[in-house]
């Protein structure tokens, strides 16, 4: 058929006939160490089968995983037997795994654990030497690769929540021979040449070698002496390296990282103004009851001044009525005297009066009409002294 014009899943199925009638890939047991597992929620597992120069994907049923008498996991040596068809979906050719047995731990996962175990004894983990992200940072460091999708997604979330919070990038290596390195480079020039508030150090998901840049120890150990607080953002939320176990805080995805250093605007705003209008009641709550006691007070002084003022007043009054009394004629009369009325005025002196004439005396209990048949009249003597 030579020239003759095909489709793409004629293609794809013609090729995936050719590997089920290949009688050599019918029935095969592959040896090779276990990466990028995955549990589906549906039962089936998804992996990739890898030695040290190649890796083929797998994937086995749940019906067929649930005769294991372990549970896989990454780095674990295994024995694989199925066959090798294609995923017409994908094109993508891959190991269909009928059964599976251990056969030892991958060097890569010996060596992890082995460390972790190192670190761990330290206290290079212990929660007593995390530091706390700033409330409101300003600058942010981004230890990452320049062209990865993790980048992308932390300037979206970092943009969205805070746009005044600038990002700093150092585009590092994450991958390979030489990661390491560079991700201790771009921790040390934050330190000492460009300094930041928080720094985040990340990447999307892999496999253990995909990772494996993040679980050295000369990385850990700088990690731990930063001064600068250093979150850990590395691969997807099932990925642990020992570079998240070390850092201050640790983030289940790039994304979560910007979302935990960079601070969201509206509800810093929506805080503020509840604490305002909470501040601003209480201010009022204040002012009410001062000024209800201040009243009460002014009240009660009142009454207070009021009734001096009458006792005052009243003792004034005792005085005048006191000294009115001691001048009114009949207080006098009381006493024993009486007074000489002529047409009801006082007689004051002798010459005011006749012999034959009637005139009124009165007393302190009445008065007595009488008739003057004398008048004496008496001298007063004065002597000089």
């Amino acid at each position: 058929m030579l020239g003759s014009v095909v489709s793409v899943a004629e293609l794809t199925g013609y090729i995936k006939d050719k590997l089920e009638s290949d009688g050599f890939l019918k029935q095969i047991c592959v040896k090779g160490e276990i990466s990028n597992f995955i549990f589906h929620r549906s039962g089936h597992m998804y992996f990739t089968l890898k030695d040290e120069t190649s890796q083929i994907k797998t994937v086995m049923f749940r019906g067929a995983n649930m005769r294991l008498d372990f549970k896989p996991e990454n780095g674990q040596k295994v024995l694989v037997t199925g066959n090798i068809s294609v995923y017409e979906g994908s094109g993508n050719y891959q190991l269909y795994a009928l059964t599976m047995r251990r056969d030892g731990v991958g060097d890569l996962f010996l060596q992890y654990a082995a460390l972790k175990r190192k670190l761990l004894a330290e206290g290079l983990f212990d929660e007593a030497h995390k530091k706390p992200l700033p409330a409101l940072p300003s600058k942010v460091g981004v230890i990452t690769s320049a062209n990865g999708a993790a980048v992308r997604d932390m300037i979206n979330v970092a943009t969205r929540r805070c746009p005044s919070v600038q990002l700093v990038l150092y585009p590092a290596q994450v991958q390979g021979a030489g990661t390491e390195e560079s991700i201790i480079k771009a921790i040390d020039c934050f330190e000492e040449r460009y300094p930041v508030d928080v720094i985040i150090l990340g990447r999307g998901g892999g496999s253990i070698e995909d990772l494996w840049g993040f679980n050295g120890e000369r990385l850990a150990r700088r990690i731990f002496r930063a001064k600068t607080p250093i979150v850990s953002a590395v691969g997807h939320e099932t990925d642990f390296t020992i570079a998240d176990f070390v850092a201050d805080k640790r983030a289940p995805t790039p994304s979560a990282a910007a979302e935990l250093t960079v601070p969201d605007l509206r509800s810093l705003r929506q805080g503020l103004d509840y604490k305002t209008d909470k501040l601003i009641s209480a201010e009022e709550a204040l002012l009410k009851g001062g000024r209800d006691e201040l009243n009460g007070f002014l009240k009660r002084l009142s009454r207070a001044n009021v009734e001096s003022l009458f006792r005052l007043k009243g003792e004034r009054l005792k005085g005048v009525s006191g000294r009115l009394t001691s001048l009114n004629p009949l207080s006098v009369l009381s006493r024993g005297y009486s007074v000489a009325l002529k047409e009801n005025k006082a007689v004051k002196t002798v010459k005011e009066v006749a012999v034959g004439e009637e005139i009124e005396v009165r007393l302190a209990d009445g008065k007595i009409q009488t008739k003057i048949t004398q008048i004496e009249e008496i001298k007063n003597e004065r002597k000089d002294v």
